[in-house]
């Protein structure tokens, strides 16, 4: 079952493939700003429509995109992609979507793991 992921202001959607597995919530210093809860997936499994425009920060090595109008963080995407991987942000989805899915808490601000691991 595909899912849509939209920004506030409907400019941006995502379609997806499926809903996520499993999500991060990471406390690194521009993800506990935005808020998000990441959901991650093969750029195959993702289409985005919209305008978007970017960050990058730190090591330049992400590109952090948002609705170009609102301004929603919508995804991320690898600069460079030595893998194939993407970042969805899962509160664009449906809460129903969302509601039963386990959350991962990720030190992204100092170690790199999982809490619970």
């Amino acid at each position: 079952m595909a899912i849509e992921a939209t920004c506030h202001c409907g400019a941006v959607r995502l379609e997806i493939e499926s809903a996520p597995g499993e999500l991060t919530s990471c406390n690194c210093s521009i993800c506990h700003r935005l808020g998000t809860l990441w959901a991650y997936y093969s750029t195959a499994q993702v289409r985005v429509i919209g305008e978007t425009a970017t960050y990058r920060w730190g090591d330049k090595s992400i590109d952090f995109h948002r609705c170009a109008t609102c301004g929603c963080a919508t995804h991320w995407a690898l600069v460079e992609p030595t893998r194939d991987r993407m970042g969805v942000n899962a509160r664009l989805m449906p809460p129903a979507v969302i509601a039963a899915v386990r959350i991962r808490r990720l030190d992204g601000a100092d170690t790199w793991n999982y809490f619970d691991e």
